[in-house]
């Protein structure tokens, strides 16, 4: 009989809520910010004030991964205060750094003061593969001139 001792492996405990930390493992395309609310405002755990574009029009978030990720869960959040707007964004995903995209979702939301002024969105999934992520936002459907924002996007 063949015998083995099997060696326990700790862990270190996961990041808080198991997020992953985007810093160390991806890099960040945008097709515009605005200076004062930069992508890394949105995407790191320790800032807060979300990202925004520079200008009006659809914009797009792209995270490119080192290494192919699992992907379990999406949450993303955002928030409008001043604007009512109908908002809609999409998430996709590619396993071959982008030659083809799966969509995820696609998702609208009326934002309309003082109720409905923030969209939380988390979504439980089973992506293997994942080289490439995109969020596409489409910041006021039918109106060219609304800027998009993002609160936080967080990925387990």
């Amino acid at each position: 009989m063949r015998k083995r001792i099997i060696t326990r492996r700790t862990q270190s405990p996961p990041p808080e809520q198991g997020w992953i930390e985007l810093e160390s493992i991806a890099s960040v395309e945008v097709t515009s910010e605005n200076s004062a609310f930069p992508i890394e405002s949105a995407l790191l755990r320790q800032d807060k004030g979300g990202w925004r574009a520079a200008g009006p029009g659809v914009q797009m978030i792209r995270l490119i991964f080192d290494q192919p990720q699992r992907v379990r869960r999406i949450s993303v959040v955002f928030e409008e205060t001043e604007t009512e707007r109908t908002q809609e964004f999409t998430l996709r995903w590619s396993p071959d750094q982008g030659s083809s995209f799966r969509e995820i979702v696609r998702q609208q939301w009326n934002f309309r003061s003082p109720d409905a002024t923030r969209e939380t969105e988390d979504y439980n999934v089973d992506l293997s593969n994942v080289t490439f992520l995109d969020l596409i936002i489409d910041p006021d459907k039918g109106n060219d001139q609304a800027q998009a924002s993002l609160l936080s996007l967080r990925l387990a």
